[in-house]
């Protein structure tokens, strides 16, 4: 897709690159301490607003990334307004939220598994493949209080995953 010359030449997907670009360059400026951080200028990263296929787009480019610090979650989150977005957006950035393992954004993952329930097959599985122990059991607790409001297809591949 990414090859096609529509894709490359879409001044959308150029927008979200770019932007792509900025959060990668701030993430790698923040390794710095928490002092110096402090004393730079806050306006120094600018970001765009995007629309909602765009956040997608760049959620599942920044999910390419091996590392995001915690300080550029936090920023991508309050800036983008992530959790008042719609489930597509909502459930990529519970995707970068496990990847990364960003517990301040536990409670979303587990809002996002009970209002979306089978959009959050996919989420029960990145929980519990990780390996870390604080994932697997917000998987569990989450099944244990929903599972007697999933449906059958949901709670058989589900209960498989956690049990």
């Amino acid at each position: 897709m990414e090859k096609s010359t529509s894709w490359v030449e879409n001044r959308l997907v150029y927008e979200v690159k770019d932007e792509v670009t900025k959060w990668i360059r701030f993430n790698q400026k923040n390794k710095i301490g928490a002092n110096k951080r402090k004393r730079r200028h806050q306006g120094e990263d600018v970001f765009k607003e995007l629309l909602p296929d765009q956040l997608v787009l760049l959620l599942e480019l920044l999910l390419e990334e091996k590392t995001l610090r915690p300080v550029t979650l936090q920023r991508l989150q309050r800036h983008y307004c992530l959790w008042k977005r719609d489930a597509e957006v909502r459930h990529r950035w519970c995707e970068m939220v496990i990847k990364h393992k960003y517990t301040a954004a536990y409670a979303e993952i587990e809002k996002f598994l009970q209002q979306d329930q089978a959009m959050g097959v996919y989420l029960y599985g990145e929980l519990m493949v990780n390996e870390d122990a604080r994932q697997q059991r917000l998987a569990q607790k989450c099944f244990t209080a929903l599972q007697e409001e999933m449906d059958p297809a949901s709670l058989k591949v589900v209960g498989e995953m956690i049990l």
